[in-house]
């Protein structure tokens, strides 16, 4: 028994020790190299072997305007249910759903029933109170009539011009027109229905100016001012432009958005309400290239940016800052007014490399590059060793 003890001790010094070992000579493992001494440590690497051979292409800066992009939509600038103002029964509706209307036209036509009646009766009234007023004046110069006799007269020639204006009004609002140019986009009667003072007759539309509305941030809204041009791009993609008439002066209480309206001609009216739209503002005016999306790379730190050929021939690396989109490629900032662009190889280079060029159009390569051509032949590119410097 007392051996078995003396064996198992032994086997677990042994392991101790064994365990122990490895700790003795270890040493702390080496730092991790910052990314500028890896990009020292490629430099280098470079050194040692052929320049790597790139095609460039220089590009200029134009001016170019940066795009407040907001989503909104088409609205019409009003809608309003057109109501009867008087009791009777609907004689005529001459539109449907989807007329055209202009201002003045029929919308429901209501029974006349005993209102042209009054309006004789008040005609006539009228008529005597003026024959009466205007006796009244001839014995007053003749001293047979008291101020007081004309002055009941006088209110009764206005009780009666009175009168005959409320019955005019009566039988003018038999007939429901519409109060502007639209379009008809509801009936809520028929022939035969019988309305009181305020049943609706029918909804109509304001189509011209359609408005584009869309809600700005806070961060944004003191960018934007009333007369400034926007352009709107339909979810259908026709494009509309027009200057903005409103800016709101409260936000959205649970959005802390801002609205901003922008009228838009519809004389045909092809814009219908409610159709999404992408609203762009230009705010600032800036120096940017046009480049493909397909160049893009990333620095070690993870930043966005494309790969040029600087005047020493070496590679470098931009950050740029994407400015707008179209169908051709991207808008960016971050470059130099003019800058040589590597186009094709750029995934196989890094930062303070060496490297050949082949310039993809001649006519524009750097003063410093050299150009080879034939006679009788145009120059379809050009390459620049790695010694020689390329272009800003």
């Amino acid at each position: 028994m007392r051996r078995t003890y003396i064996t198992a001790l032994a086997i677990a010094f042994a392991i101790g020790i064994w365990l122990l070992s490895g700790q003795i000579g270890s040493e702390d493992p080496p730092p991790k190299p910052t990314p500028a001494e890896l990009a020292k440590q490629r430099a280098a690497m470079s050194q040692d072997r052929p320049a790597t051979r790139v095609r460039a292409r220089v590009i200029h800066a134009t001016p170019q305007f940066r795009q407040l992009r907001v989503r909104g939509k088409t609205e019409n600038k009003r809608t309003v249910q057109v109501r009867a103002e008087l009791t009777g029964t609907i004689v005529q509706r001459p539109v449907e759903r989807g007329s055209r209307v202009t201002v003045g036209d029929l919308l429901c036509r209501i029974s006349i029933e005993d209102r042209e009646a009054g309006l004789k009766q008040a005609t006539e009234a009228l008529n005597q109170a003026r024959l009466e007023y205007d006796g009244s004046l001839e014995l007053r110069e003749r001293g047979l009539l008291s101020e007081t006799a004309i002055a009941q007269a006088s209110a009764w020639l206005a009780t009666a011009e009175a009168e005959l204006k409320r019955s005019e009004l009566d039988f003018a609002r038999t007939h429901i027109e519409a109060p502007f140019n639209g379009i008809v986009e509801d009936v809520h009667l028929e022939v035969g229905d019988y309305v009181n003072p305020g049943s609706p007759c029918a909804t109509i539309v304001d189509l011209d100016p359609m408005l584009l509305v869309g809600r700005i941030s806070e961060s944004d809204v003191q960018r934007v001012t009333v007369g400034q041009q926007a352009r709107g791009t339909l979810s259908d993609g026709r494009q509309v432009a027009g200057a903005i008439s409103f800016v709101g002066q409260q936000s959205d209480p649970d959005t802390r958005t801002y609205r901003i309206e922008i009228p838009i001609p519809n004389p045909a009216y092809d814009l219908r309400s409610g159709i999404t739209t992408e609203i762009s503002v230009p705010v600032a005016e800036i120096q940017a290239q046009h480049i493909s999306p397909a160049l893009f790379a990333l620095d070690d730190a993870g930043v966005i940016g494309v790969r040029t050929i600087g005047d020493d021939g070496r590679v470098r690396f931009y950050p740029v800052d994407i400015v707008r989109e179209d169908a051709a490629g991207v808008w960016v900032s971050g470059l130099p007014p003019v800058a040589t662009l590597i186009t094709v190889g750029q995934e196989l280079v890094v930062p303070g490399e060496y490297v050949e060029v082949d310039f993809e159009h001649a006519l524009e390569m750097p003063a410093a590059a050299p150009t080879s051509t034939t006679p009788g032949s145009e120059p379809e590119s050009s390459h620049t060793p790695a010694h020689q410097p390329a272009s800003a």
